[in-house]
């Protein structure tokens, strides 16, 4: 023996093969018609409450589904279909995020091909989800008031590979120490792609329908040039 050691690097091995398995789901995706969005968040920061605005505003224009990812419970996927769009819910076993094999699991339980958006409302994380892609069309991140301006600093994979923030609880801006250009700052830094940013507050309402009409101004873009 020669005191060697052999060192795998078994995450990168990992992310290597969900990578392969995102991109088998953009096509299973592609083919299908069919938009998807990957939405995710820590938790409390308003994911589901967002997502019924988004259904109620958008569900005369669009066959919608929703993968409701947690670790345990069907709370959330009950109050999505209840706002009127078609569920599933993923239980994660213990895990923190959801890999690109869960979610196709998850896009055929739903069957696609009779949908025009699926959103999936990844477990409430801001490290794991994004390091695996999904497949998604478009990756959405949503911060609230009452968590810091300071995020994309302390999280940056997360804001990095956002394609739109919104920030929420805009309504309970005079109570925290929250400062809007600070956080467009702190973004641009670790993001450099100019996303957009909607400033809303899913509780009232108020601000979503900037929200939902990008949404579904990439919706048609992308569908239409597919």
């Amino acid at each position: 023996m020669n005191g060697q050691i052999d060192v795998i690097d078994v995450k990168s091995e990992i992310l290597e093969d969900n990578g392969i398995e995102g991109d088998k789901v953009r096509a299973y995706m592609k083919e299908k018609g069919t938009y998807l969005v990957n939405l995710m968040s820590s938790p409390g920061s308003g994911k589901t409450t967002t997502l019924v605005n988004v259904i109620k505003a958008l569900k005369d224009e669009f066959r919608i589904g929703i993968v409701e990812a947690d670790v345990d419970s069907d709370v959330d996927a009950r109050t999505v279909t209840e706002a009127g769009a078609r569920a599933v819910q993923l239980h994660t076993g213990g895990s923190c995020h959801l890999d690109a094999i869960m979610a196709k699991e998850g896009l055929e339980k739903l069957d696609t091909g009779n949908l025009d958006l699926v959103i999936v409302e990844n477990v409430g994380n801001l490290v794991c989800p994004a390091e695996f892609d999904i497949g998604a069309n478009k990756r959405v991140v949503i911060l609230s008031v009452p968590e810091g301006d300071d995020k994309p600093l302390k999280y940056p994979l997360m804001f990095s590979v956002a394609d739109a923030v919104i920030i929420n609880k805009m309504d309970t801006l005079p109570y925290f120490d929250f400062d809007m250009e600070r956080f467009k700052k702190n973004l641009a830094e670790k993001n450099g792609r100019n996303v957009p940013v909607f400033p809303v507050s899913a509780l009232s309402g108020e601000g979503m329908k900037a929200f939902t009409d990008w949404l579904t101004g990439e919706v048609h873009q992308t569908l239409h040039h597919s």
